[in-house]
């Protein structure tokens, strides 16, 4: 696994399950999908062979996982439930959305190059789809919430319009054209504040 895309380790205490996801998970950004196999994941999370299996018989069971650990971590890393108030003013909520945005981009790269490949994955299993959506649910009522609270007049439109913006951004400086040009903290914040300016009717709404 290269240093660019390594992934922090687990946290003290993590429970068994937690090691085991988190291996998964960073298999995944390092290997892909096909380099997710039980063996591997023991291998992986310094776990004696059998582990995985006896969390996680099948492989939809280890995908389940891995999800639900993934929904965990980047709810972490965005941190929508730290966001200052909608009463101070957009300039504080635009600073740490584009702080979350960027640790996304950076030190958590790992992390979203593994939910590319589980969110692919989930296109082809339905039984995956549900708890992948279920996750994402969660991050969208969360996103709501804070657009309605800035005076959308619109949330469910501009919550998608966001999402769009942020995941192009990721998906295109993780693993498409801007893979080497990651923006610094201070481009994502000029493109997040266009946008949101563009949502809530500029300067007035600051």
């Amino acid at each position: 696994m290269s240093p660019r895309t390594a992934p922090p380790g687990p946290p003290a205490g993590a429970s068994r399950a937690d090691l085991v996801a988190d291996a998964a998970l960073s298999l995944l950004a390092e290997r892909g999908m096909r380099g997710l196999t039980h063996r591997a994941v023991d291998e992986a999370a310094g776990l004696p062979q059998g582990s995985t299996s006896n969390l996680a018989r099948t492989r939809l069971a280890l995908l389940e996982l891995a999800v639900r650990r993934l929904a965990d971590r980047e709810a972490r890393v965005l941190a929508l439930h730290e966001m200052p108030d909608p009463r101070a003013g957009l300039d504080a909520l635009v600073d740490a959305l584009a702080l979350a945005t960027h640790r996304a981009l950076t030190r958590n790269r790992a992390l979203t190059l593994a939910r590319y490949e589980l969110a692919l994955e989930a296109t082809r299993r339905p039984e995956l789809r549900a708890h992948f959506d279920a996750a994402g649910a969660r991050f969208r009522e969360q996103l709501g919430a804070l657009v309605t609270a800035m005076g959308s007049a619109d949330p469910g439109r501009h919550v998608l319009s966001l999402v769009a913006w942020a995941d192009g951004l990721m998906f295109s400086c993780v693993a498409g054209t801007f893979h080497a040009e990651a923006p610094g903290l201070a481009e994502v914040r000029s493109g997040l504040r266009e946008i949101l300016d563009g949502m809530l009717g500029g300067p007035p709404h600051r």
